[in-house]
């Protein structure tokens, strides 16, 4: 290959790889702008779900389980596994919604003898006032509001607002947890009820951030006792039966003996 001949090679090559290589960070660029512009997609589709009301269905369902957890300082000063659902009384319907955990914040405080614990989603909140009082602790304060879209087209928009005060509700000992696998209805207001399914929830001394031991609801308690006390009952029927049968068998037997 002659001299002239390498040099129109490298006339010709030298601008294609200049080209190359212009092209690429192009291409890059492209590729990130676009993963960028879908995580903003992404991003504004979750604040349209953050920022939408609940609305109300016209059938019961069971709500997501969601363990809520408030800490103070890195400790866990306050927790709830639970599920909640909001039963709406309107014009002689009933109407629900479930909080949905994805779209709820937890939010409150916490102080030696009062914490707080807060469910907020856009449309309501959920809120539990704790009190300690000596090594007793427990619920004083249950606070709920509903802002739901109207059910109907004509209907206007309402709030439900409800609550409990001066209670004792989820009342445990120092250390231990409130425990309930039965539904726990609560009549907030004259058309507004809070259904837990289940209940699991503690304030201060938390140990190993975690719940402490159990303490049984009542209604717990008493599905889990009557089967016994069924069962009691039953076998003491049938002994009471058995021994009715023998003590006639044994008469009958006497008054064949001969005299």
């Amino acid at each position: 290959m002659t001299n002239s001949q390498r040099y129109t090679m490298y006339f010709f090559i030298l601008p294609a790889l200049l080209f190359v290589g212009s092209s690429m960070p192009s291409e890059v660029e492209s590729s990130l702008l676009s993963e960028d512009f879908v995580n903003q997609v992404k991003d504004v589709n979750a604040l349209r779900n953050m920022s939408k009301k609940p609305s109300l269905q016209p059938k019961e369902s069971t709500p997501p389980i969601e363990t809520y957890i408030m800490r103070k300082g890195g400790q866990v000063c306050a927790m709830a596994r639970l599920g909640v659902e909001f039963v709406v009384k309107e014009k002689e319907k009933t109407l629900y919604f479930n909080i949905e955990p994805k779209f709820t914040r937890t939010t409150g405080y916490c102080a030696d003898q009062k914490a707080i614990l807060s469910l907020e989603f856009d449309g309501g909140n959920l809120e539990f006032t704790f009190i300690k009082n000596g090594d007793l602790s427990y619920v004083s304060r249950l606070r709920a509001v509903l802002e739901p879209e109207p059910f109907c087209k004509q209907c206007k928009s309402q709030s439900y607002p409800g609550i409990l005060d001066h209670e004792k509700l989820f009342k445990t000992t120092k250390g231990k947890s409130f425990k309930c696998q039965s539904k726990t209805s609560l009549k907030m207001a004259e058309n507004l009820t809070i259904k837990l399914i289940p209940l699991q929830i503690q304030a201060f001394d938390l140990p190993m951030n975690n719940f402490g031991k159990e303490t049984e609801c009542w209604a717990d308690y008493t599905k889990r006792i009557m089967p016994i006390v069924v069962g009691a009952v039953v076998a003491g029927i049938i002994l009471i039966a058995i021994l009715v049968y023998v003590l006639k068998r044994e008469r009958r037997g006497h008054g064949y003996d001969q005299l």
